[in-house]
């Protein structure tokens, strides 16, 4: 699916409203847009990290052929995990979005990305990088779950999280 999808986040959840089995999920309006692409859409790549930016680094400098890189980072407002040089290589890498449980800087840069950014808020000091984090692992962001290899579709009315793209 192309990271210009014309899925839209209100037409699946009218679609899922009575889904039970937790397969659709949405996450809190708790994520701004930072990025030059409102709307976003792609599998579902994971990092689990706290204030330690060196797996999402290392995770966004491989070819993101469409993904979404989600990074649970404590919700941690210290530091910020995703810069203009790190989106930057992103978007040259191919990747269709991040979504940063935490903070991200350089707004000006990540608003000339050409890729889809969220995350809770804006700081300026950088992470300290002791290699520490781990990779495509279950995710458990302010109540959801977020699996690795799940779709993700993002737009200006939220972000929602179910197994596999839509037919």
């Amino acid at each position: 699916m192309s990271t210009d999808s014309k899925l839209v986040t209100g037409d699946l959840c009218d679609a899922h409203k009575a889904n039970v089995d937790g397969s659709f999920r949405v996450l809190p309006p708790a994520f701004r847009d930072y990025g030059k692409r409102a709307r976003f859409a792609g599998v579902v790549s994971t990092v689990k990290c706290f204030e330690d930016n060196s797996f999402v680094k290392a995770a966004l400098e491989e070819p993101g052929r469409g993904r979404v890189l989600v990074v649970e980072g404590g919700g941690s407002l210290r530091r910020a995990l995703v810069g203009g040089n790190i989106a930057a290589g992103a978007a040259r890498n191919g990747w269709a979005g991040v979504v940063v449980d935490g903070c991200v800087r350089d707004s000006a840069e990540l608003a000339q990305c050409d890729i889809g950014i969220r995350a809770l808020a804006l700081v300026p000091m950088p992470t300290e990088r002791r290699n520490q984090g781990q990779r495509d692992v279950a995710l458990h962001i302010h109540g959801v779950w977020v699996l690795p290899g799940e779709w993700l579709v993002a737009d200006e009315d939220g972000i929602v999280v179910m197994p596999a793209p839509p037919p």
